[in-house]
């Protein structure tokens, strides 16, 4: 097994400067190459990318905040092709390894960053997230990862995917480094909220499998015991969460497209297995499927709103089903790719904030999640923080 899981780029390590002082003043962090760093490629998991763009002069905002919160660099991870994949592999830098399971994928498309704060290399890392990519790593790999609310975190110097989808996330292996990374990331529009309950999402949970299930219930429980809240069980979904994801799918490949389409078809890049296949149908997509699915979105959002509004409730839901193993089939890996969608889609749709809690294990670590309404990120992190005392 490689030193560092496989978790960095190639090349030298970053050599950059930061602040002695500040509340991050001798932590370590790691960044996927995705955050434009000033002197060094962002290379977006896909060689032609670099070559398609200048070499950045200036730091990815939020990259830039860390630094002057006194946080140290330590390198740029690996992130699956274009940041369009669960799968954690990338055909041309390889697929990180999972510390907590290294038999099991660490999952995608922040795959170097889980894996370089699971496996105890740097004390947090910057990912994306757009359709799972922080909370599915985070859940497979045993650590806490964060999707903010969409917005508050400035996402100035990132490579983009699907704006309306994308938010920049973090990582931590302790719940109170995360809720200081985020005094320092997050930006104006928080909203404070007493939570006195808890919705278990019934149709989230019935996504798992038996022995998934069975160990997802327990944690989610004892969750719920140890905030003192009262339980609601609902479906989260009342159209399906298979419609759900079938939205965020295909609105999700229209914005991909809109921002890649002439990258793509001008610089003709070699493009991995799944990847390749996913750009292809992303290719057709039309105004018409957005006319189709964005009322989906909007009924998402407004479910989503209904449930959160009274600033008093938040979601349980499990973050994941248990990673695939390394050497599963394109097949299961699809498969699995579906279940997860079903489960990652509706903070994606809504823009709500999404925490996922390292609290349970079958035969690998299964996530288990809270979301709350919008602006509710602090808090958030500080129901995660205080389960430690």
């Amino acid at each position: 097994m490689q030193a560092d899981y496989g978790a960095f780029m190639p090349g030298d390590r970053l050599k950059i400067c930061s602040s002695e002082t500040g509340p991050l003043a001798g932590k370590t962090f790691a960044a996927k190459d995705v955050f434009d760093i000033a002197g060094y490629p962002t290379i977006n998991g896909q060689p032609t990318w670099a070559k398609t763009r200048p070499l950045p002069d200036t730091h990815a905002a939020a990259v830039e905040q860390l630094l002057n919160a006194g946080a140290a660099p330590e390198g740029k991870t690996v992130c699956d092709e274009m940041c369009y994949s669960l799968a954690g592999d990338n055909a041309h830098y390889g697929a990180p390894v999972n510390p907590a399971a290294p038999n099991r994928a660490v999952g995608g498309f922040s795959s170097g960053s889980a894996s370089a704060v699971a496996g105890g290399l740097v004390d947090f890392a910057l990912g994306t997230d757009c359709g799972g990519s922080v909370r599915c790593p985070a859940s497979f790999s045993a650590i806490y990862g964060i999707r903010p609310t969409h917005g508050r975190v400035d996402d100035t110097g990132v490579a983009p995917l699907a704006g309306s989808f994308d938010v920049v996330g973090w990582f931590a292996r302790d719940p109170s480094l995360l809720e200081t990374v985020g005094g320092v990331l997050l930006q104006g529009g928080a909203t404070s909220i007493v939570p006195i309950q808890a919705i278990v999402a019934e149709d989230a949970f019935a996504r798992l499998r038996h022995r998934e299930r069975a160990a997802a219930d327990t944690a989610a429980a004892n969750l719920i015991g140890r905030l003192g809240l009262e339980t609601q069980y609902l479906d989260l979904a009342p159209e399906g969460l298979d419609r759900w994801f079938a939205a965020f799918r295909h609105l999700q490949a229209l914005e991909m497209w809109e921002n890649h389409a002439e990258r793509v078809t001008e610089n003709d890049p070699e493009l991995g297995r799944g990847v390749k296949e996913r750009f292809a149908y992303a290719a057709t997509m039309t105004e018409a499927h957005r006319k189709e699915h964005q009322p989906v979105r909007d009924n998402a959002r407004n479910r989503m709103d209904d449930l959160l509004e009274d600033s008093r409730t938040i979601l349980v839901l499990p973050t994941a089903p248990v990673s695939p193993k390394r050497d599963a089939s394109h097949a299961d890996v699809e498969d699995f790719r579906a279940r997860t969608m079903g489960l990652t889609c509706p903070a994606g749709l809504s823009g709500c904030p999404q925490i996922s809690l390292p609290l349970a294990t079958v035969s690998a670590p299964v996530g288990i999640s809270m979301v709350g309404p919008r602006g509710s990120d602090e808090t958030l992190l500080r129901l995660a923080a205080g389960l430690l005392t």
